[in-house]
């Protein structure tokens, strides 16, 4: 089977996004979606959260760098979980406007986690 790496999907009125069949065994655990470095959104998969993200976002409590990662990747991140008959996940109308995407959506696959944004970026 290849490997998915890129896809891309337009939302439903609903605003959900379609993940393709082939991943959603990588989000079985539930997905969290974060702003990004830039104007576009991180999509992890929840164990890549607990298990990579979340140490990271530990740290001195008085670190700066630290309170500033924190701050960029908690505000307005949700959790959701797909839902089981067609594999779909709900984006907030702040995350969408955050990211400039008003329909369609890019998936690029960057390692562990995924880059969602507007086509064209």
């Amino acid at each position: 089977m290849a490997t998915v790496d890129y896809f891309e999907r337009k939302l439903d009125i609903k605003r959900r996004l379609t993940i393709p069949t082939e991943l959603r065994s990588k989000f079985a655990s539930g997905v969290v979606i974060t702003r990004g470095f830039g104007q576009y959104l991180h999509m992890y998969p929840q164990e890549t959260w607990d298990s990579m993200v979340e140490p990271k976002l530990q740290g001195d409590i008085l670190d700066e760098s630290i309170a500033d990662l924190n701050v960029q990747f908690r505000r307005g991140k949700t959790s959701n979980v797909l839902d089981s008959k067609q594999g779909r996940i709900t984006l907030e109308q702040h995350q969408l406007d955050y990211a400039g995407i008003d329909k369609d959506v890019v998936a690029i696959s960057v390692g562990s986690y995924w880059r969602l944004m507007a086509p064209g970026e």
